[in-house]
């Protein structure tokens, strides 16, 4: 395929942008090369500058869970800007989408609407930080909640020390508060916690991991997490950016009988555009300004061209009985088709499956936590990225992406995508 559009963007955008970009991964560091530069998309597809089609596997990193410029979303849109597209004040439309998540959704009775999932996450923390009264948290090695200062936070000397700051700009004093556990290891979170008693706010986690590649919880992991929480007096935070109304109605805590105290979306939850909201039963949420003293407010928050997108996206995924057997369906033949290949050619790898989120990591032991996914042979991954490329398909720029799948693929976009794969072994084995 030709790029010659894309690598003139990219060399004009550095000069005006850091990097070229407006979130690193899309620099294509992890792989190497020259990103494409997407010109439009829809349904499964998305069109770069120089005119090449791919099968799209990001998906915008989540939302297009109904593929790219789905009808009903972009009629919302268009029918909401002619009327405004910002006010400062609030509108009944926020209060339609509110009561349909709240009804989707377990263990919530009210939400409140941001414009990111990393505001969600952070607002999730100073909240959770407020209703105890505690200041500590605990997260998870390779678990990404955004950019705010209290999740860049690396592993301390210890596992019962505080983290670093991974990032300059982001102080000790912050970090001191940020305790680093090992994901699906609850012997290493009870630690923390003995450590640290009555001081930890809350315990943050991806239930599905998708930012070491997509990573499940080991069963039972979640159901202790909240034992835990239960007898210690912490609030069990789920960040369900990525697994809101994407593995379930109901998003994780529905998949796996857990609640969580409260939950962060973004992602599918705007449709496409820039949202974020976190959730939680009365007593919570009631702490958030104007009833109680836990500040939060965003001028943006709640506009109406998001919540348009959101509440269209959501009443499609709600009366839609077959919507999830069917990313299920579509993305266990995904699954199955790649792994015969590389069965065949006989290539070490490891596929995580969770719903509609799969990653292929091309090492044989079992992927279940940031240092088993930091093992993989990247650069076979770096080979393999660029061959899906050359051939059309679009999927992550990183070894430790979870991939998407939407439901606007057809079995024929799967196949052409294992024989993709197929023709990647053949040029290596």
């Amino acid at each position: 395929m030709l790029y010659q559009r894309s690598s003139a963007l990219f060399k004009e955008a550095q000069e005006v942008i850091p990097g070229g970009v407006n979130s690193p991964v899309r620099a294509f560091k992890g792989v190497g090369g020259t990103p494409i530069f997407a010109k439009s998309a829809k349904g499964a597809y998305v069109y770069d500058e120089d005119g090449n089609r791919y099968i799209d596997y990001i998906n915008s990193w989540g939302p297009m869970l109904l593929g790219h410029a789905f009808g009903p979303v972009v009629e919302a849109v268009k029918a909401k800007a002619e009327s405004g597209t910002s006010f400062g004040m609030p509108t009944a439309i926020e209060t339609e989408i509110a009561e349909l998540a709240v009804s989707m959704v377990p263990n919530i009775d009210k939400i409140r609407f941001v414009n990111s999932g990393t505001e969600a996450c952070m607002s999730a923390i100073r909240l959770a930080r407020g209703f105890t009264g505690r200041d500590k948290i605990i997260k998870f090695s390779g678990c990404y909640h955004g950019h705010s200062d209290a999740f860049l936070i690396a592993a301390g000397s210890g596992g019962a020390t505080f983290g670093t700051p991974n990032s300059p700009g982001v102080t000790q004093g912050t970090a001191k508060d940020t305790l680093l556990a090992d994901y699906n290891n609850i012997e290493n979170v009870k630690q923390l916690i003995e450590a640290n008693s009555n001081k930890i706010a809350a315990i943050i986690i991806e239930p599905v991991a998708g930012n070491m590649g997509c990573i499940p919880p080991k069963k039972g992991f979640l159901e202790a997490l909240r034992l835990l929480c239960d007898s210690n007096n912490i609030l069990l935070i789920f960040d369900e950016v990525m697994t809101g109304f994407r593995l379930a109605k109901g998003g994780a805590q529905e998949l796996y009988n857990v609640n969580a105290d409260i939950v962060c979306f973004g992602k599918v939850i705007g449709g496409g555009l820039p949202v974020g909201a976190f959730a939680a039963r009365n007593e919570i949420m009631n702490y958030l300004a104007p009833l109680g003293p836990v500040y939060q407010a965003g001028t943006l928050s709640g506009n109406p061209l998001a919540m348009a997108a959101g509440l269209a996206m959501l009443k499609a995924i709600n009366s839609d009985e077959n919507l999830f057997k069917r990313l299920d369906e579509k993305t266990l033949y995904l699954h199955k088709g790649i792994a015969k290949v590389l069965d065949e050619f006989n290539i070490e790898y490891t596929i995580n499956r969770v719903g509609s989120m799969i990653s292929v990591h091309f090492d044989e032991g079992k992927v279940s936590d940031f240092d088993t996914a930091a093992k993989g042979n990247n650069e076979t991954f770096k080979t393999f990225f660029h061959s899906m490329l050359n051939q059309g398909i679009y999927i992550a720029p990183s070894a430790f992406e979870t991939w998407f799948i939407t439901d606007a693929l057809s079995y024929n976009d799967l196949d052409e995508t294992i024989a993709a794969v197929k023709k990647f072994v053949k040029g290596i084995a």
